[in-house]
């Protein structure tokens, strides 16, 4: 069945970036068994390429080609929807016959060239709110993709910076861009706790207890969707150590976000 960004509360998880085929497999296994017991859509991600390391040397992924692979197994094996960010427009049409989803990166929100790309393919494109943007900003990123061709269209917050190494969430912030776009909005709580450039070496550190009070928040506030980075073990992470979730964990997380997401709604309707 096709991706669509239409069926809420739905959830995005997955390693930031492609590792090896048997971790990426557990972590996949654990979100297909997550999504039947909790009856919701579930899409794996994973990046091939992370394009903005803080440093040069920076872990990066193993690339297109390799990474698309990795992909296309991890849902040969699990029956999973992929999704995978793109960063440079030559990027979109081969990973859009690989992937289902097609996300662009919060630095790149208001690329025209690789947003039209994106849309172009007819996949359904994920666009992360820049850093430094308002909610109602991100309506030329939406108009571009669907003006190119794709039809789901969906909006991330992620955080936005305050002074020069943290970020705040507004939660203001999901209705105002529902309002404004039009389209499903996603709550990424694992990039909205990072600290950019406080981690060792230059890499970004995080604060990883705060991501269950944000999805709460959240999750009352408007979120259609939620986005996490979870790996069996955080702290052998190749990237985003400090604010990937625990895997183990994730269930009894997602649960307690689930039940207050429909809490919420019921209310809203009482």
């Amino acid at each position: 069945m096709p991706w669509t960004f239409g069926r809420a509360p739905f959830l995005i998880a997955g390693p930031c970036m492609v590792e090896g085929d048997a971790l990426m497999l557990q972590v996949a296994e654990a979100l297909a068994a997550l999504a039947q017991r909790h009856g919701i859509p579930v899409c794996f991600k994973a990046s091939f390429d992370k394009a903005n390391r803080s440093r040069r040397g920076g872990e990066r992924g193993p690339g297109l080609e390799e990474g698309l692979r990795a992909l296309e197994r991890v849902r040969a094996a699990t029956g999973l929807p992929i999704l995978t960010d793109i960063h440079e427009a030559a990027h979109a049409a081969p990973a859009a016959e690989v992937v289902d989803v097609l996300q662009i990166p919060a630095f790149l929100c208001r690329q025209t060239d690789l947003l039209v790309a994106a849309g172009k393919t007819g996949r359904p494109v994920n666009v992360k709110k820049g850093q430094w943007m308002q909610p109602e900003g991100m309506l030329g990123a939406v108009e571009k993709v669907k003006a190119a061709g794709s039809r789901e269209v969906a909006v991330t917050e992620r955080g936005t910076f305050f002074g020069y190494g943290d970020l705040v969430v507004d939660m203001r912030s999901f209705p105002r861009m529902a309002l404004a776009t039009g389209v499903p909005v996603i709550f990424d709580a694992t990039h909205s706790v990072q600290q950019p450039g406080q981690g060792e070496g230059g890499a970004s550190g995080g604060l990883r207890q705060f991501i269950p009070p944000l999805l709460a928040a959240a999750a009352v506030s408007g979120a259609d969707g939620f986005f996490l980075e979870t790996h069996p073990d955080p702290a052998r992470a190749p990237s985003d150590a400090a604010t990937q979730w625990p895997l183990g964990q994730l269930e009894e997380l997602m649960g307690r976000t689930l039940d207050l997401w429909a809490r919420a709604r019921q209310g809203a309707r009482a």
